[in-house]
């Protein structure tokens, strides 16, 4: 249930007194330089540059945006316009108008929102490293800021451009997205949650702190660009168009706060005991907000602290899975260039699932049979339609979902490529690290320990259906997703 209107109004009221609270500006706020990284080989801003430019990736959002406020920061100090690109490309990997449409509807959100603050609003379409010099040249631009991410397709979008920018302008990276900076808490893939939890636990105190506010920029462009042309740029997409959006999210910071509310409301008091449980509304639904960078974690997270008082047990519960789980993800998705595949995983996990490869399946599907929720299970059908419906799914049944996708596939290999093909497709937070991390997790055992033996899975922890009927209404989820189980016919 979301919260009235006035409840909402009352949080924006308050995150924008909490932000004034921190300072008047970016330029007066005392900014943590360990959360940057200078990419280039010079940090010296040009003498005649005539503006700032920071391309907007990972996290398009204003406020609460660490990488918005250092890009405003270098602009206030120098006195020049501020611009935001964000680059559209025409498709990237499996998503689908469902998510571009997320994409785009959260953007309109920041043209409107900067152009109130007196900040470029600039939508190109194409790759960074072929749109984004042109912009740097003609704009004369003397810095360039952008956010991180760990996956390898925006790395490498980044490791194009800064071969194209010319070497006279700096060009930094901020960490916008974890709360400790990935480079700061590691500089190695950690093995597991108890090897990560210290060392971000330690850094918390120096960077889990309140944000400042993004201001109305007092040093205007010369030239006003024209509004987004929305319609063309969705226009100008090349995606499958039959996943349609979904009705349930709306894009954008404002959508993502009021979820957050109604989280802080209703549900955070449940999450302690409830948050396996898919018949009860216990979870915080913010993952693709999240994804999308339509708003910050770490807002999200000082939030939720706020009620510590009242159910410390639900708010320790979810910090661990939004900060230590979230950042452990990022860090595997950095460090192990094999994120995606079988080649990730740890030795043990290899060895077992390579030395289980010929047993017998019982059960085995294509992936046409998966995608169109056609298996001998009607909770594994309900889960698929879930995510076909709705773009998420339960947390506790995307792992028994991915489990046995591995135990009806004909091998470890064409299990992860069809849970990661299905999770992109669908879920408005595919193509994510935690994604990657939750079916690698599921698939190949990755932050987790070998189990007793089984046919097929070997050592890699087993869920079974009569386990999930022990913990909830097995019955009630089926029913809520019209789902029917489907007569085996070896299906291959």
């Amino acid at each position: 249930m979301y919260p009235s209107t006035r409840h909402f109004h009352d949080l924006s009221f308050k995150l924008e007194m909490d932000r004034n609270k921190v300072s008047s500006s970016a330029a007066e706020f005392d900014f943590n330089h360990k959360r940057v990284k200078l990419l280039s080989e010079t940090g010296q801003i040009p003498d005649r540059m005539q503006g700032v430019l920071y391309w907007m990736s990972r996290d398009a959002r204003v406020q609460d945006n660490w990488a918005m406020l250092y890009s405003q920061r270098i602009a206030l100090k120098h006195r020049v316009p501020l611009h935001v690109c964000f680059c559209l490309v025409p498709k990237f990997l499996d998503a689908t108008i469902r998510h571009f449409k997320f994409l785009l509807g959260g953007l309109r959100e920041v043209e409107s929102e900067l152009r109130n603050l007196n900040i470029q609003f600039h939508l190109l379409r194409g790759k960074a490293d072929v749109v984004l010099p042109e912009f740097v040249e003609n704009h004369s631009i003397g810095a360039v800021v952008t956010d991180f991410s760990p996956l390898r397709t925006p790395l490498n979008w980044v490791k194009s451009f800064k071969e194209k920018l010319n070497s006279s302008v700096p060009f930094w990276q901020v960490d916008a997205h974890n709360i400790v900076p990935l480079w700061v808490t590691s500089d190695e893939l950690e093995y597991a949650a108890y090897t990560i939890r210290g060392k971000i636990k330690r850094n918390l105190p120096e960077f889990l702190t309140c944000f400042p506010p993004v201001i109305q920029h007092p040093y205007p462009a010369a030239v006003i660009p024209e509004p987004v042309d929305w319609d063309a740029a969705e226009a100008s997409l090349d995606v499958d168009q039959s996943v349609k959006k979904v009705n349930w999210a709306t894009p954008g910071t404002c959508s993502g706060l009021k979820m957050l509310q109604s989280f802080l409301l209703s549900r955070l008091h449940l999450y302690a005991t409830k948050r396996n449980e898919p018949t009860v509304e216990a979870q915080s639904n913010l993952s693709a907000w999240i994804h999308f960078g339509q708003i910050s974690i770490q807002r999200c997270v000082l939030e939720v602290q706020e009620k510590r008082s009242k159910c410390p047990d639900s708010v320790d519960g979810w910090v661990e899975q939004a900060v230590i789980r979230r950042e452990l993800a990022d860090n595997f998705c950095y460090y192990n260039p094999n994120y995606d595949n079988i080649k990730g995983a740890d030795k043990w996990a290899v060895d077992t699932l390579n030395s289980h490869k010929k047993d017998r399946r019982q059960y085995m599907y294509s992936l046409s049979k998966f995608e169109a929720a056609q298996t001998h299970d009607d909770l594994w059908n309900a889960s698929q339609i879930q995510m076909m419906r709705e773009g998420k799914m339960h947390g506790f049944l995307r792992m028994y979902w991915a489990k046995k996708i591995l135990e009806w596939s004909e091998s470890p290999e064409e299990a992860l490529s069809i849970s990661i093909y299905l999770n992109d497709r669908y879920s408005l937070d595919g193509r994510d690290p935690n994604g990657y991390v939750g079916i690698m997790w599921s698939i190949c055992g990755i932050h987790d320990r070998g189990f007793p033996e089984r046919p097929i899975l070997g050592c890699i922890r087993w869920m079974s259906y009569e386990g999930c009927k022990r913990k909830f209404d097995v019955a009630s989820v089926v029913s809520q997703y019209g789902a029917r189980k489907y007569r085996y016919e070896g299906h291959k």
